[in-house]
């Protein structure tokens, strides 16, 4: 590996847990985009909090099939997954025989036990020298962050030229957008967070403002396509069994029917 990666110790060939090329992975692979696979995906959502393993090991593999469309087989590449919680997305990586490493800045959301090498770091500042990844990662975080440009710009910075970056997020205006007292975010972020409450008995873990922040889709292309450093591959609803591409690209209707924009986007030569 690189030496770039700096403050992780250097591995030379498979991470750990990655099982010799050629082991069965024992997974199910879904023509993307179909219905099938979108059904598959939102049974999975539905069973989050009561089988968090089955629902995001699927996805796992899903974005894995993904990233490996767009940029060929991750078997052998530095992938960099940045605020990938846990720990699923890593692990497949790595099941493919890639060299894949975590960053999370929340200590509680790496769980009890996070992968071999797993780093607490920012996703705003990495530890990581320019260029260092082929492929970076990044699942759901963005409307977690109260800055999207800088975070991006560090996705960017990482990822050596003619690399790939991988980001996907869920848009404050899909059904989704609130997360779990979510679709009751359209009428107020502190209502639906006091109906949740009055409805669970318990506080929700976002609050609007301070975990979750309301990104769009329309302002989203746009920052991204002033970049010189950037060239986007592709601008797609991630789950959406048809149309993908062409969602996106009807302004309004976007940002309610989108769901989950999804940007593949590679690095430009320096």
């Amino acid at each position: 590996m690189r030496a770039a990666l700096r403050g992780l110790p250097v591995r030379r060939g498979r991470p750990p847990g990655t099982p010799p090329t050629g082991t069965p992975r024992g997974r199910t692979s879904f023509k993307d985009p179909s219905l099938a696979r979108s059904l598959a995906l939102f049974k999975a959502f539905l069973h989050e909090q009561d089988d968090p393993q089955g629902c995001y090991s699927l996805l796992a593999r899903d974005a894995a099939d993904q990233v490996e469309a767009y940029g060929g087989p991750v078997a052998g590449r530095t992938v960099v997954d940045v605020g990938g919680g846990s720990g699923y997305f890593t692990e497949e990586f790595r099941r493919r025989g890639a060299l894949a490493y975590l960053f999370e800045p929340d200590l509680r959301e790496l769980g009890e036990k996070p992968p071999d090498g797993a780093v607490v770091a920012d996703g705003y500042l990495l530890p990581l020298a320019d260029g260092a990844a082929d492929v970076t990662f990044s699942s759901n975080v963005l409307e977690h962050v109260s800055d999207p440009q800088t975070f991006l710009s560090e996705l960017v910075r990482v990822t050596r030229p003619g690399g790939l970056i991988y980001v996907s997020f869920t848009n404050w205006l899909s059904p989704w957008g609130g997360h779990e007292w979510a679709p009751w975010h359209y009428l107020g972020a502190e209502r639906a967070r006091a109906r949740y409450r009055r409805r669970t008995g318990k506080d929700a873990k976002h609050t609007l403002g301070v975990n979750l922040f309301p990104v769009h889709i329309g302002s989203t292309l746009r920052q991204v396509r002033a970049r010189d450093d950037v060239r986007i591959v592709s601008a797609r609803s991630r789950y959406w069994p048809f149309l993908t591409e062409t969602v996106v690209k009807a302004p309004v209707l976007r940002e309610f029917a989108t769901w989950n924009l999804l940007l593949i986007l590679r690095r430009c030569p320096v």
